[in-house]
């Protein structure tokens, strides 16, 4: 590579750190600006620690449960995964999200293809057509939220229909990508690499690998059962995230303010989500704008009640990712260990792929 590629290299490294950075303090000033945060923290001091602990049993079995969805989804490759593996790669992968937005797919990715002994690319086309049926899922959810909200939804947040529109364009365009991919196979898969090829090898090559990991992901879910099992799982976890949000209103003790119901978190928890697809690290920043405008602006509650509500519910979920991507990692390698294998770190799981017995 030669001085000006490793200039380049370096310049759009720096800039995937610092925009996301960026972003995250502009998203924090608009959030905040105005409240008075003493009186948020105050709210937050005074959360009922019975009510916190059951929010915490909430927040995490919405993840378990996806850890058994994706044990589902790699059936076809593997059929006695470990739940533990793989929930344990899915809190990794959330912790690194929190570090540097976007890495934690690809590490999540990796820890749980060494712990698996299964092909990186399997597990990162997986983790693509995941969160195809994820956007999909919160689509629908938020075009639910719009059915019940008791007011106009896209009068009230202007910016929505716009996002749901060309959502919708992005993720059926990814659909229909992965239908050629899947139904025509090479002859589609030739075609484009080839047309790639006639302007950069590299670039073809690159492709080449990303088609190859779509098909491998989109492989995975096979047969009208696990298809069932995974519609199923995605609904439970649509519903266990609606849950959460909704006991997070009696950790701050919000139902003495005003009646709260479960609506009324649906609707928080699937706008909210627009504030974790910006790309800040962990949705620092954007998250708490979002919850805050939907909180004050939807139900009436001041920005202090607001405030409190994204800090506390943020900060939570920030240490328990961070907590758990230490704690699996120490845990599955020590298990590991005493089956004979080697351990894994964010080091070596970047190494190319071994057999790991």
């Amino acid at each position: 590579m030669t001085s000006g590629n490793k200039k380049s290299s370096q310049i759009k490294r720096y800039l995937g750190y610092f925009i996301p950075v960026l972003l995250a303090v502009f998203f924090l000033y608009l959030a905040f600006k105005g409240v008075d945060l003493g009186a948020a923290f105050d709210i937050i001091a005074g959360s009922s620690l019975t009510w916190m602990l059951i929010f915490i049993i909430s927040f995490y079995l919405s993840h378990l449960i996806r850890a058994f969805r994706w044990k589902v989804m790699l059936h076809s490759i593997k059929p006695n995964t470990s739940v533990l593996n793989l929930l344990g790669a899915t809190m990794i992968g959330y912790g690194v999200n929190f570090i540097v937005p976007r890495l934690g797919e690809l590490y999540r990715a990796l820890f749980a293809g060494k712990w698996e002994n299964i092909s990186r690319s399997s597990m990162l086309g997986s983790i693509v057509v995941e969160r195809v049926i994820d956007i999909l899922a919160l689509g629908i959810s938020v075009l639910l939220s719009v059915f019940i909200y008791s007011g106009n939804l896209y009068v009230e947040l202007q910016w929505l229909k716009s996002a749901l529109v060309f959502g919708f364009i992005g993720l059926f365009a990814t659909i229909f990508l992965l239908f050629l991919l899947v139904k025509f196979k090479e002859k589609f898969y030739n075609v484009i690499v080839n047309l790639v090829g006639r302007i950069s090898t590299t670039a073809a090559e690159k492709l080449s690998y990303i088609l190859k990991m779509l098909v491998d992901g989109f492989a995975t879910i096979k047969g009208s059962r696990n298809y069932f099992w995974t519609i199923f799982l995605t609904v439970l976890i649509m519903l266990i995230y609606g849950l959460t949000s909704y006991l997070g209103f009696y950790v701050l003790g919000m139902e003495e303010i005003k009646d709260v119901n479960f609506e009324m978190a649906w609707v928080v928890m699937t706008i909210s989500a627009f504030g974790v697809i910006i790309p800040t690290p962990g949705g620092t920043g954007s998250y708490h704008f979002i919850v805050k405008s939907v909180i004050v602006g939807l139900y009436g509650f001041s920005q202090e009640v607001g405030s409190a509500y994204a800090l506390m519910t943020h900060f939570v979920s920030s240490v328990i990712f961070i907590l758990s991507t230490f704690f699996f990692i120490a845990f599955i390698n020590k298990r590991r260990e005493k089956l004979g294998f080697a351990k894994e770190n964010f080091v070596t799981v970047l190494k190319g792929e071994r057999n790991q017995g």
